[in-house]
C-alpha cells in the first residue's frame, strides 16, 4: 500500500516542519518523522483510525499537536491534510470531492 498527498498537505507538512526548524533546530526533522509514523500506522491499519466524516479517517501525530487525516482506498491512501489539531478543524473539508 502507498499514500499520495493532496498538494495542500503537502504544503501544510513543509510549512510545519520549516516551523518547528525554525525554534529548534532539528525539532523539524523530528516532526517529519513522526508524521511519517502516523503514516505508516494509517497504511497498516487503514480502517482502525478515528472517523471524521465520511471516509475521512485522522490518526495523531505523537509528541505534536498534529494529526493526518486521510481517506482509504483499494491500494493507497490519500493524505487530505496534516493539522494542527487546536486550530480551525474543519478547514480542509473542501478538499474532499
Amino acid at each position: 500500500m502507498s499514500y499520495v498527498f493532496h498538494p495542500d498537505a503537502e504544503v501544510e507538512l513543509n510549512e510545519a516542519i520549516e516551523w518547528y526548524e525554525t525554534r529548534e533546530p532539528g525539532l523539524g526533522l523530528d516532526f517529519a518523522a513522526q508524521v511519517y509514523a502516523a503514516i505508516q500506522r494509517a497504511l497498516a491499519f487503514p480502517l482502525a483510525w478515528q472517523v471524521m466524516g465520511g471516509d475521512i479517517r485522522r490518526t495523531l501525530v505523537h509528541r505534536f499537536p498534529y494529526g493526518v487525516l486521510y481517506v482509504p482506498e483499494l491500494d493507497q491512501i490519500s493524505i487530505i491534510a496534516v493539522m494542527h489539531l487546536h486550530r480551525q478543524p474543519d478547514y480542509w473539508w473542501n478538499r474532499v470531492a
